[in-house]
């Protein structure tokens, strides 16, 4: 019924699996490891590159990307190559993790909000002289989109409660798919309302037909619910497939046609 690309699981992974010069060579080679709650303005090229040495801008100022968690990468990686299709798996379970805290609340609230995050790593350069650490920003907007929103002050806590409307995704149009997506403080035909849980951790993917059909079954049943069982509805729902399942997403995103 829908596929779409906006959402979280999808678009970190796709973002991370691009390259550019500018995040190659072009880089800082400088080995020391980035530092927690900098912000960033942040281009959709810079955003699809594997690293990044952006200036800081001060939080106060216009920015659309915040550092919310960085750290040492795990030693099975010390001699890995700077590529290493491993490193954005490790990288998405570990940023997925701190988002949803970073930001005080749960990973469904999080996964319905028009928030999401990237993760850089070492240039190549800093790569080569042992440098072995990662990046997880926070950006405003899907990482495949050509421009953000700008952020406030700090994100830290900006979804605690039940989330902003101003943060929270909706979308205004005929279907979900063909809609333009907004926040839901503004008018819209449909909500990112729920979020269902396919498998455990240590399941295996289930297959694409499968995947859709259990994802439609449950958000039919979710979103009815959610609406209070009225005497119709409709919905729709947004499900990611075995590469974003391999990385550690197991949720799909249920959608209500609603104006509220």
């Amino acid at each position: 019924m829908i596929r779409l690309l906006a959402l979280v699981a999808a678009v970190v992974l796709t973002a991370t699996a691009c390259d550019s010069a500018s995040g190659a060579h072009g880089a800082s080679a400088s080995t020391t490891p980035p530092a927690t709650g900098v912000c960033r303005m942040l281009t959709s090229a810079q955003v699809a590159d594997k690293s990044n040495s952006t200036a800081p801008v001060a939080c106060s100022e216009t920015h659309d990307a915040e550092t919310f968690a960085v750290g040492a990468l795990p030693t099975r990686f010390a001699k890995a190559a700077w590529d290493d299709p491993a490193l954005d798996t490790w990288a998405y379970a570990t940023c997925a993790t701190a988002f949803p805290i970073h930001l005080g609340t749960d990973e469904s609230t999080a996964m319905r909000s028009l928030l999401t995050w990237v993760w850089f790593r070492p240039s190549q350069d800093a790569w080569s002289a042992g440098a072995r650490w990662y990046r997880c920003d926070v950006l405003g907007g899907s990482a495949t989109q050509h421009e953000y929103v700008d952020l406030p002050t700090s994100t830290k806590g900006l979804l605690g409660g039940r989330g902003d409307d101003h943060w929270m995704a909706c979308a205004r149009g005929r279907s979900v798919d063909t809609g333009t997506k907004v926040p839901c403080s503004m008018s819209h035909d449909w909500r990112a309302a729920t979020t269902i849980k396919l498998g455990e951790a240590d399941a295996s993917y289930p297959g694409d037909a499968a995947a859709k059909a259990k994802t439609k079954s449950y958000c039919a049943e979710s979103i009815d619910a959610w609406l209070g069982y009225p005497a119709s509805y409709d919905f729709g729902y947004t499900w990611f497939g075995a590469q974003e399942w391999q990385a550690g997403n197991r949720r799909s995103v249920c959608w209500a046609r609603t104006t509220t």
